[in-house]
Parts: structure tokens; C-alpha cells; sequence
């Protein structure tokens, strides 16, 4: 079972992800993962990727995808694995599909967690995080039992830059220009199945293991 988890940031693709792993015993990947990995392994590819990181720079798509190609042709991924956050552009998945095809092998399904952008910037906007242990809370669904306190640490709880609505605002236009068109593509290829990710958790992974299998 070969799954890419589609969704803009804050959706919940990330949690989805672990909870598939966690259930079909299979690897959750994601592509900061393996550039740690690799560059902490001293590997020659996370070498070549650690001179771009360290000016700054992206890794260009044919690195990514002979990191994550390497990666997944690793003996944990034999009975399948999730990607998460990565194909995030058409030329990544065309480069995906056709590194995948030259080995024989494919993608199953890409599971796109479907937000609508309001529903993001308000759940984004609600977390807030604990200066002092780092510990995450959020106004709605996980309030502190005293505002603006850590519960753990009596820490005070702020919101993060990448967590305020104009910061989240701009992530989401940039989705909507690289990634949504993935949306399209796997819908073409023929693997593209779409859940609500405005319910609660577990009621998205029910929809998730209804389209996976039991």
C-alpha cells in the first residue's frame, strides 16, 4: 500500500499520516526525515543535499527524489508507506511517477485532507505554545486550564509568527499555486480520493481506513 497524503498546511495530512502508519504497520515519510537521516549518516546523497541546505537554498526536485526513491526501496517499506509533504509540485510527482515506474512500482492512492482556508487560518490561529517546555495548546480544542500558562511548566503560552493568520495566510496562497494543482494530477493518474478534514480526528480516519481497507 503505496499512499502520498495531500492537504495545505494546518489540514492535518501530518497526523493522518502517523495514524495510517501506526495502523497498517507501515513507515510514515516525510522528506525533512530523511535529509536528517541522510546528512547524519554522512550518506552521498545527504551530502549533496547538506551544500544547498547550508547556503540557504532549496534541493533541487531530482535530489528529493532520489532521496525519497532511496528511502522507500529500503526493507521497512517492502509491504508499502505513507509520504507526507512531498510530491509538493507537478514536476516533483511527474519525477516521483516516472523514478516509481522505472523500478515497476506506483503509487495506490493520494488522500487529499480537504480544509477550506478559513477553517485553517482560525484553527492555526488558535494554537499557542509554551516559551518555556514548548508544550502546544490550543484556544478551541485544547485550552490551557489557566490563559494564557503552560499547564506543565507555568510557562507563558504565546502565538508563533508562522502561526499568525497573515504568515498562514501566505502559505496557503503558495499552496494553492504548487500544490493544489497535484490535486488534478493524481485525480488524472486515477488515485485521488478526497475526505473532510473539518470533522474531528478519529472521524477523518475513519474515512481514511474506509478508502485504505480495513
Amino acid at each position: 500500500m503505496k499512499v502520498v497524503m495531500l492537504g495545505a498546511p494546518g489540514a492535518g495530512k501530518g497526523t493522518q499520516a502517523k495514524k495510517i502508519a501506526a495502523k497498517y504497520s507501515i513507515p510514515h515519510i516525510s522528506t525533512g526525515d530523511i535529509f536528517r537521516a541522510n546528512i547524519k549518516n554522512g550518506t552521498e546523497l545527504g551530502k549533496k543535499a547538506k551544500t544547498y541546505m547550508d547556503q540557504g537554498l532549496l534541493v533541487p526536485d531530482e535530489l528529493v527524489v532520489d532521496l525519497v526513491v532511496d528511502r522507500v526501496n529500503q526493507e521497512d517499506c517492502a509491504n508499502g508507506y505513507v509520504l507526507d509533504g512531498f510530491p509538493r509540485t507537478i514536476p516533483q510527482a511527474e519525477a516521483l511517477t516516472k523514478a516509481l515506474a522505472a523500478q515497476g512500482q506506483k503509487l495506490d492512492y493520494a488522500i487529499d485532507v480537504d480544509v477550506p482556508d478559513e477553517n485553517i487560518v482560525r484553527r492555526m490561529g488558535g494554537r499557542r505554545a509554551c516559551v518555556g517546555c514548548g508544550a502546544t495548546y490550543h484556544l478551541e480544542y485544547a485550552p490551557p486550564k489557566q490563559e494564557g500558562i503552560c499547564d506543565s511548566c507555568g510557562g507563558e503560552l504565546i502565538l508563533r509568527d508562522d502561526d499568525k493568520p497573515e504568515t498562514v495566510t501566505k502559505r496557503l496562497n503558495v499552496y494553492h499555486e504548487q500544490t493544489q494543482p497535484l490535486i488534478d494530477y493524481y485525480t488524472e493518474a486515477g488515485i485521488l480520493k478526497t475526505v473532510d478534514g473539518t470533522v474531528d480526528i478519529e472521524e477523518v480516519f475513519r474515512s481514511v481506513t474506509e478508502i485504505l481497507g480495513a
